[in-house]
């Protein structure tokens, strides 16, 4: 039995239903399961040992990471630049947005834009290149099956390597445009724009989107000149998954980007944003909107912190599948379609928040709703059989996700970006388990303390600015970030 089917053998009496679970005779513990009140866990879940990955470095300093896995004749690939992403300093990051961020843009020298997507479509694969205000890295991915990954790697080499920003990316930029303006309609984007510039100020995660002066500035010799500046080996991860060894990836990336040339320039260093201002309560005014877009949040923590997963378990009782928030909002109440929780925990100070859109008549309801909720959790200690359900659907979501080797890779990735210990992975779950109701309290009064909880509404100021300004000193703004007049 593979890791795989060993996991999913463990994880599987979680998945049955609460109603069966709760009709299941409450006998004594049997050996190798442990029953926690409503269905039983294998204790063997707790106890992960995930395929290690292997590695290597090249003497241009690109290193090499590979997650072998021959069950199925596919491979995936993740190219990823440390700090390339929008962590360069705030004046190139439209530029570094840019320079991935527009896959029709892009061509290199040996294939236009056409030519790359016919043949990516004759080979049923695909190539993408990600990076900017969303993400820390930069990051070129692909994935084919094996007998067609030499022609791919080599596409994406080519695209990594050697871009040449044509005509077609004047066109991309048009497009880039008329996204700047669509956004602007778009209320969850206001929110999110504000909310970010609130928690995060100047620091680059404080940047949503790029600006029309910068993308209109944007010259093809200044996208070169910024690849080939900051596009280089020197720290930089190409990771495998799948059908391929380490000896295969070596000889590959050996063939195809063994020339690319080191540059000496050192591991970009990741700032630490300011404190965030004192906490407030924004509208970005939207008139005539029928729906407000909410959302309730504040700084947390970083990713080595060890209030992690107390912090995740909490926030899944809180604001995930099923949590109380879902269940109070949606199913008891009705405001809403749709509301959940989440938080980033980066190599810098991440934030946690609550979101979701009501109908504009339920606005001042639903917003006390849910900061009461986020006050029950601080106030008053999970329930066990609650706390117990939120910890086994964390380690049933991370058993299932261990099907896939690119979402083992993935894990890996992630480990090599924020420095997590080599064993992270392997003693997920069990770290999981060991979290108690306290911990998890202890967290919430921690980083959710009214204190630090910043309010962001976008939607009709003159019907709900009122209950808006109950809940605090109230700044309201336009679409485009100008201050308005309270009204």
């Amino acid at each position: 039995m593979n890791l795989q089917q060993k996991m999913l053998a463990g994880v599987m009496p979680i998945l049955v239903t609460a109603t069966l679970a709760a009709q299941a005779p409450q006998g004594p513990t049997t050996s190798g399961m442990v029953l926690k009140g409503k269905a039983p866990i294998s204790s063997e879940i707790l106890k992960v040992k995930l395929p290690k990955p292997q590695t290597a470095t090249l003497p241009n300093g690109l290193q090499i990471m590979v997650v072998e896995d021959r069950s199925l004749p596919q491979i995936q690939l993740s190219a990823d630049h440390p700090g390339r992403g929008w962590l360069l300093r705030s004046g190139r990051q439209d530029r570094a947005r840019s320079v991935h961020g527009a896959d029709d843009a892009r061509r290199n020298e040996t294939r236009n834009t056409l030519q790359m997507a016919q043949e990516l479509e004759t080979l049923a694969a695909n190539v993408g290149v990600g990076a900017g205000l969303s993400s820390q890295n930069a990051t070129v991915s692909g994935s084919s099956l094996t007998e067609n990954f030499d022609k791919v790697f080599e596409i994406a080499a080519d695209v990594l390597m050697n871009p040449t920003f044509p005509a077609e990316w004047e066109r991309a930029k048009a497009r880039a445009r008329s996204g700047l303006v669509q956004q602007r309609a778009n209320p969850g984007f206001l929110s999110t724009e504000r909310y970010n510039k609130i928690l995060y100020g100047d620091h680059p995660a404080g940047r949503t989107t790029v600006t029309a002066a910068g993308l209109d500035a944007i010259t093809r010799d200044a996208m070169v000149d910024f690849h080939r500046t900051h596009y280089v080996p020197d720290h930089a991860l190409i990771a495998f998954a799948g059908d391929i060894s380490l000896a295969e990836a070596r000889k590959k990336v050996e063939a195809q980007l063994g020339g690319w040339k080191k540059a000496g320039v050192p591991k970009p260093t990741v700032t630490a944003p300011p404190a965030p201002a004192a906490p407030k309560v924004t509208l970005i005014a939207r008139p005539g909107s029928v729906q407000t877009s909410l959302r309730v949040g504040g700084p947390s923590m970083t990713r080595l912190d060890p209030d992690y997963e107390a912090l995740t378990v909490a926030n899944r009782v809180l604001g995930g599948t099923m949590g109380r928030l879902f269940r109070h909002l949606r199913e008891e109440k009705g405001y809403t379609y749709g509301i959940g929780s989440n938080f980033s925990a980066q190599q810098y100070r991440g934030d946690w928040s609550a979101s979701t859109s009501v109908r504009t008549a339920v606005t001042e309801a639903a917003l006390t709703d849910l900061l009461a909720e986020i006050a029950e959790m601080r106030d008053k200690p999970v329930p066990a059989s609650e706390f117990e359900d939120a910890k086994r659907a964390l380690q049933a979501s991370f058993a299932l996700s261990l099907e896939n080797p690119a979402a083992i890779l993935n894990y890996y990735v992630q480990s090599w970006t924020h420095g997590l210990p080599a064993d992270s992975w392997d003693t997920y779950p069990a770290r999981i388990a060991a979290v108690t109701a306290a911990q998890a309290q202890a967290a919430t009064r921690k980083y959710w303390d009214p204190a630090r909880l910043h309010i962001v509404a976008v939607g009709d100021a003159p019907a709900i600015s009122a209950a808006l300004a109950k809940k605090g000193t109230l700044e309201v703004f336009d679409a485009d970030g100008k201050p308005l007049a309270d009204k």
